[in-house]
Order: structure tokens, then sequence, then C-alpha cells
């Protein structure tokens, strides 16, 4: 879905990843890999927590306090940039909470909406 503001386009998301909180990855990953018949697309560590991606999840995995940080986001909306971002948060409200930052996979940057849902945006490195 493209979304357009007076100032051209701004967002395009590719795809949305429900976010899954798990104690380990290791014991959360088998019954996804059964449920989707797909295997882990990516995985890796990133402050203090791992990541693991598979079908349409993302799991995020650590202890409580680990975790703590990373509970308020939603999901994880997949983009084609994150240049746009500014110009689609001017036209449709919300707040800048983090980001643009570097991360493992490329940039990020994470949203308060209008009505209280947060949101990572990511863009994938080429």
């Amino acid at each position: 879905m493209t979304h357009t503001t007076r100032w051209g386009t701004a967002v395009k998301a590719l795809s949305t990843l429900a976010r899954l909180y798990v104690d380990d990855l290791d014991r959360a990953l088998p019954a996804l890999r059964a449920l989707t018949g797909q295997e882990v697309g990516l995985r890796f560590p990133y402050a203090g927590v791992e990541v693991a991606g598979i079908a349409g999840f993302l799991l995020v995995a650590g202890s409580d306090e680990a975790l703590a940080p990373f509970r308020d986001v939603q999901s994880t909306v997949l983009v084609d940039t994150l240049d746009g971002l500014p110009d689609f948060l001017a036209a449709h409200g919300g707040e800048l909470l983090s980001g643009p930052n570097e991360v493992p996979t490329g940039r990020n940057a994470t949203v308060r909406h209008p009505g209280g849902v947060v949101i990572e945006y990511v863009e994938h490195a080429s």
C-alpha cells in the first residue's frame, strides 16, 4: 500500500510482520517451522535480545528485563524507504520515537501513531 501526501509518496509498505515476544528462540521456532512450513529467514543478536524472522513473524527473544524496551512495539512494517517518513508523519500525525537508526538489516525507525499504536518501520539494506 502506498501512502501519498501533498509532498509526494512518503512510505510504501512492502510487508507486515507480527511481533512475538518469547523467552527462547530455540524453543519457540520449531512450532512456527511446522506451522508455516518455512525456515528461519534471518536471525541475529540486537541490543541485548535475539531476533529471528520466519514467514510473517518477527520473534524477539530475551529475559523480561531485556524485552522491556521492545514490548511497546506492536508490529514491524517493512518499507521501501524511510526517507519519506517525515512527510508521512506530517500528513497523518504521529511521533517519531526513535530513528532512523542503523540496524543489522538496514535502517529502522519507531513511530507512535495517533490512537497510540507503536510501529517499527524497517528499510532493508540492498
